[in-house]
């Protein structure tokens, strides 16, 4: 049995998944940033790599690991929904902030409204079912 067989057996539940698996993906982001740190890059260039293989590493893991699709030609949806998902989250914080809330606090209270924004817009726009033609 393969490993993502075994994860699906014990997480049926695709929104968990989805969530389990955002962990992973921030994991990998932050450690990517922190590696590129390390080795001397500015904060920026290592903001972008950490962004770019984040999105890439995302893709992957988000499309077999949730959704079980590794089609490929779905990267320009993903990156699309991506461009969306950070406006709504600007947005939803901003909105944070003009209640009184800290920029602290308002990305930590964006944080749970954005996933499920994320998630719907990756499972009707980026990992829909295609309808079966005759």
């Amino acid at each position: 049995m393969k490993l993502i067989d075994k994860f699906y057996e014990c997480v049926s539940n695709q929104f968990i998944r989805f969530v389990l698996v955002g962990g992973l993906n921030t994991a990998f982001g932050v450690g990517v940033y922190c590696l590129a740190i390390f080795v001397g890059l500015p904060y920026f260039i290592a903001t972008l790599l950490s962004n770019v293989l984040g999105v890439m590493f995302n893709f992957i893991t988000t499309g077999n690991l949730v959704f079980n699709n590794n089609d490929p030609r779905l990267i320009f949806r993903f990156v699309t929904a991506y461009v969306i998902i950070y406006f709504v989250n600007t947005a939803v914080v901003k909105l944070f902030i003009l209640q009184g809330l800290n920029s602290y606090w308002a990305g930590i209270l964006a944080t749970p409204v954005v996933a499920v924004c994320s998630y719907g817009l990756l499972k009707t726009f980026v990992y829909r079912k295609q309808k079966e033609t005759k």
